[in-house]
């Protein structure tokens, strides 16, 4: 008598989820990667909003309710931007540089740093700033070490930002 096989049921459930991701990926990569996007930005805002007002409780300030326009826009620009722009930089950083090309990991690495990074940072701010409905010279004023630290103490300001940012991939590299 023939065995018939029978989909796995007993599979913890982050397996399951795993394997339906990844299904969803093969089958819609760009609309699985920007809705995944939307929804963790969305999530990430709501964090940040948390961590706030308990810090807030914590030195006795009055706490605001969650702003549900915050996730909102940052699940927008998770679903539109983040998840399409990404899929295509990182498909097109594949076939510039296969890992066939000597030194690939670093080209990878510099390209990704220096060149995707960078702007899409201003992309974030950029967008954010249309979604908040703020004005261009809010847009500007976003950019604290060109606009209001004086030249001579820019690369000091860049440091003291990355020393931060340093200390905080460390902590993570662990």
């Amino acid at each position: 008598m023939p065995v018939q096989s029978l989909p796995i049921r007993d599979s913890a459930l982050y397996v399951r989820l795993l394997h339906q991701y990844l299904i969803l990926l093969k089958n819609y990569p760009i609309l699985t990667k920007s809705v995944t996007s939307g929804i963790l930005s969305a999530m990430g805002n709501l964090i940040s909003q948390a961590l706030e007002a308990k810090r807030k409780a914590k030195e006795g300030t009055p706490v605001k309710e969650i702003d549900i326009s915050g996730p909102a826009r940052f699940a927008i620009y998770g679903l539109l931007i983040t998840g399409p722009v990404s899929h295509y930089f990182y498909q097109l950083m594949e076939v510039l540089m296969p890992t066939t090309v000597p030194y690939c990991m670093v080209k990878r690495l510099f390209l990704d740093r220096l060149i995707f990074a960078p702007a899409f940072l201003l992309l974030f701010f950029f967008v954010m700033n249309i979604l908040e409905g703020k004005s261009w010279a809010d847009f500007q004023s976003k950019f604290i070490n060109i606009n209001y630290v004086a030249v001579e103490f820019r690369v000091l300001f860049a440091n003291m930002v990355a020393l931060f940012w340093y200390a905080y991939l460390a902590s993570v590299r662990k």
